[in-house]
């Protein structure tokens, strides 16, 4: 069951759904629309390795807009820090970014119950396109868990992506085991 704009301004209310900066205007029926954050970053290497720490090179995008290009992978970060820790949050892209062409995930879309921090973004484009800090990038939508939660993502060891940050974050798929 996906929660309201009623029952999502009830959470956020009672604490289980944090979002800051938060402006109520940005509130739809059944989501809430988030900005991209200032920073971007792009792989050093163009061949990435799944066993190996692939660095990343962060950068600002200028007051003028920074144009993406296809056939690279940016890594975005929203504006908005979050904490959800009652539901399942699922980011989505809005419809007027995908009619430019714009991804903003390959294929992280779902965020765990205890998650707390900006989201990194996994963007791609069909063609170039000119971006800018602030602009809507997508919605986060709640969906209600079935059952208690064992561990919150905030509160598991081994979480790859708990601490707080403001800059996107590479993927840390080479802590892993295989």
């Amino acid at each position: 069951m996906i929660l309201s704009d009623k029952r999502i301004l009830e959470e956020i209310e009672k604490g289980t759904i944090v979002i800051s900066p938060y402006d109520r205007k940005f509130l739809g029926t059944n989501s809430y629309d988030v900005h991209l954050g200032k920073y971007l970053a792009t792989y050093k290497d163009r061949v990435l390795d799944a066993r190996k720490h692939n660095e990343i090179s962060h950068f600002e995008i200028p007051e003028e807009g920074f144009t993406l290009q296809p056939n690279t992978l940016y890594l975005g970060v929203t504006l908005e820090y979050t904490e959800t820790h009652a539901h399942v949050p699922f980011l989505e892209g809005k419809s007027s970014t995908g009619r430019l062409g714009i991804d903003i995930h390959a294929t992280a879309g779902k965020g765990d119950v205890g998650f707390c921090n900006t989201w990194t973004l996994e963007i791609s484009c069909a063609q170039p396109v000119r971006i800018y800090a602030g602009m809507p990038i997508g919605q986060l939508i709640y969906f209600a868990v079935e059952g208690d939660v064992e561990t919150l993502y905030n509160k598991k060891g081994d979480a790859k992506y708990n601490g707080r940050t403001v800059r996107p974050v590479e993927s840390m798929m080479w802590k892993n085991v295989f």
